[in-house]
């Protein structure tokens, strides 16, 4: 199935579960060949607003960081562990982790990333659920998400300081 297809899967799919009643359903946008995904936690205020990920104040913030380091955006797939909006923007529960997480499965195995980038300690989980899935041998560099970066200057200069060694990986791998 090519990632267009399962996209519209994973929102009809997913309008089924409680928390995606009201909220859009954000699959996740980008190059269907990507060879970088970048995976965070879940949508928030504007991209519900949009239906695209990573578009609000911290998307913007995560533009900037890419440019910076002269990594297109669009030649990259941006998703999220869970495909919703949460009530407030509260961090997902264990439970819609579990649920959502074999969407995520299938969009890497579409995909087959060489590169997967894990923005905050939600998509942090996601290697030891990604571990069951067969031909896929990508490198998996956990970052923090960028609402965070732009909060603490600790959690800033660490999030710059990686994206500088993704791009020299980037460069060295692609």
């Amino acid at each position: 199935m090519d990632i267009k297809n399962l996209n519209k899967k994973i929102k009809r799919e997913c309008k089924k579960y409680p928390l995606c009643k009201t909220p859009k359903v954000v699959p996740g946008e980008g190059n269907s060949k990507a060879k970088i995904m970048l995976i965070g936690q879940n949508p928030g205020e504007e991209e519900d607003k949009q239906g695209k990920p990573f578009v609000g104040k911290s998307g913007k913030y995560l533009n900037k960081i890419l440019n910076e380091n002269k990594i297109n955006r669009k030649k990259i797939y941006i998703t999220n562990v869970v495909k919703c909006k949460t009530p407030k923007n509260r961090k997902p529960t264990k439970k819609e982790i579990e649920f959502f997480m074999p969407f995520l499965i299938e969009q890497i195995k579409t995909i087959k990333p060489k590169i997967i980038i894990l923005l905050g300690e939600v998509a942090w989980q996601v290697p030891k659920q990604a571990s069951q899935i067969k031909g896929i041998n990508a490198i998996y560099i956990k970052t923090y998400h960028p609402a965070a970066a732009m909060r603490f200057s600790k959690i800033r200069q660490k999030f710059k300081t990686d994206f500088k060694k993704i791009a020299v990986l980037i460069k060295r791998k692609i």
